[in-house]
C-alpha cells in the first residue's frame, strides 16, 4: 500500500458516510424537510436542562468514574427494578456508555472472537453491520417480512441462521425501523434459540418507553426464563428524554459482561459527560410522567404522519413503537426506495430514508422509512407536500 491508496482497513470498506449523516446533511443544504434521522425537533423536560446547567456551573466537569457517575447507575437500576421487575446490582451490573451505539460496539468487540457470526433481524440499524465487521464477525441476517400490518420473523428462518459457530444473537425491540414491537409469544422462540445454542443476547432497547397500542408493551428479553444470565441489555436516554446529543447510554447485564464490555469501553472513552450523567440520574428518578406524556404526543404525530402518508397512496405500515413509520413505495409506481427518496426531495422537499441501506438482501427495496418525531406543523407542512408526488 502507498500513502496515495485508500488507508482504511479492509474489514470496513464499504462502510463510508451513514445514511443519517448523507441525509441530515442534504436537508441542510437545500432546506428540505428531514424526516429521514430520527431526532426531535423539540427539548426535552426544562428541569432536567437545568440539572445538567447547574451541574456544569458547579464544576462537574471533570471525569467522573469509568463506569459511570454511583447516582446515575443507582437511578438505572432503580428503573430496571420497578419497570421490568428486574434487578440489577449497581456497583457490578450496570455500566454507562457513550450512548447505545458504543455500548453496542463495546459488546460486540468484548464478546465476538474473529469468524464468530451474530444472528441480526434485517432491517437493521446500520451501526450493526459495521461493528460487526470490526469485530472480525460475520452476520447471519434474518429477515422481518410484513405479516398482518406489521413486521415479523419466520422462527424456522430464525433457526436455520444459528450454526456452531454463532455466539451472539443481537435484537432490537422496539424495532427500528420497522416500528415493530416483539410480542411476548416471539421473544420466547428468540430465547428459546438462545437457551438451546448457548447463545449471547445483546438486546438494544432505547426505544422501551415509545410504544403505542396496549398489546404492544415492549417485554425486555431478560425478563424471560434463563434470559438475564445471558443477556447484555442496553438502553439510553436520548430518546426517552429528547436529548439524543447528549449522548448518554448504558448496559445492565451480570458482572462477567459488564467486565467484558467496560474492558473494550475504557480504551475507546473511558468517561464522558458528567454534567449529563447527573441530568439523567435525575430525569430516570423524576420525570417518568414527561416520558409518558411524551409517548401520548408521538402516539398522535404517528397517526398524523401515518394517515397523510396513507392518504398519499403509500401502502404505510403504522409501527408500534420508535419514531419511525414504514411505507411500500410501489403504489406510487416506483419499485426501488432510493428512486422514491431521490424524486421525493426533488419535486417535494422532502427527505427520508431507503430502508434497503438496512439489509443484506433485496426484501428492502420497495421500502422507506420516515421519521415522525417532528413539530405538528412540520408533519403537516410535509403531508401537504407528499401528494407533489
Amino acid at each position: 500500500m502507498t500513502l496515495e491508496n485508500d488507508p482504511l482497513v479492509a474489514r470496513m470498506q464499504g462502510f463510508g458516510t451513514t445514511v443519517f449523516a448523507e441525509m441530515t446533511a442534504l436537508a441542510i443544504r437545500t432546506g428540505a424537510i428531514n424526516l429521514g434521522q430520527g431526532f426531535p425537533d423539540t427539548d426535552g423536560p426544562a428541569t432536567m436542562l437545568e440539572t445538567a446547567a447547574a451541574a456544569i456551573m458547579g464544576g462537574a466537569n471533570q471525569y467522573p468514574p469509568g463506569p459511570g457517575l454511583p447516582e446515575l447507575r443507582e437511578a438505572v437500576a432503580a428503573q430496571r427494578a420497578d419497570r421490568y421487575g428486574l434487578t440489577y446490582d449497581p456497583a457490578e451490573e450496570i455500566l454507562v456508555t457513550v450512548g447505545a451505539t458504543e455500548a453496542i460496539a463495546a459488546a460486540i468487540l468484548a464478546l465476538v472472537e474473529t469468524g464468530e457470526e451474530v444472528v441480526v433481524f434485517e432491517p437493521y440499524y446500520d451501526s450493526y453491520a459495521a461493528i460487526i465487521a470490526l469485530a472480525g464477525g460475520v452476520r447471519r441476517p434474518v429477515t422481518l417480512r410484513p405479516d398482518g400490518g406489521r413486521f415479523t420473523f419466520d422462527p424456522e428462518e430464525l433457526r436455520a441462521a444459528v450454526t456452531p459457530r454463532t455466539r451472539v444473537l443481537l435484537l432490537n425491540s422496539p424495532h427500528n425501523p420497522t416500528g415493530t414491537v416483539f410480542t411476548r409469544e416471539e421473544l420466547e422462540v428468540v430465547a428459546d434459540v438462545c437457551r438451546e445454542h448457548d447463545l449471547i443476547a445483546v438486546t438494544d432497547e432505547v426505544y422501551e418507553y415509545l410504544t403505542y397500542d396496549g398489546p404492544a408493551a415492549h417485554v425486555p428479553l431478560a425478563t424471560l426464563p434463563g434470559m438475564r444470565e445471558r443477556t447484555v441489555a442496553i438502553s439510553s436516554a436520548g430518546k426517552t428524554f429528547s436529548v439524543t446529543g447528549w449522548k448518554i447510554g448504558w448496559t445492565t447485564a451480570p458482572p462477567r459482561f459488564v467486565r467484558a464490555v467496560q474492558t473494550v469501553k475504557q480504551f475507546v472513552t473511558f468517561t464522558a459527560s458528567a454534567p449529563y450523567q447527573r441530568a439523567v440520574a435525575y430525569a430516570l428518578r423524576e420525570e417518568g410522567k414527561w416520558a409518558e406524556d411524551l409517548r401520548v404526543a408521538l402516539r398522535a404525530k404517528r397517526d398524523r404522519l401515518s394517515d397523510g402518508l396513507a392518504a398519499a397512496g403509500l401502502t404505510t405500515f403504522r409501527p408500534q413503537g420508535t419514531y419511525f413509520a414504514q411505507v411500500d413505495v410501489r403504489p406510487l409506481g416506483f419499485g426501488d426506495g432510493r428512486e422514491f427518496v431521490t424524486a421525493l426531495h426533488e419535486r417535494a422537499g422532502i427527505v427520508a430514508i431507503p430502508t434497503q441501506v438496512f439489509y443484506d438482501s433485496d426484501a428492502g427495496d420497495p421500502y422507506v422509512r420516515f421519521a415522525f418525531c417532528k413539530r405538528d406543523e412540520v408533519i403537516d407542512e410535509a403531508v401537504e407536500r407528499l401528494h407533489r408526488l
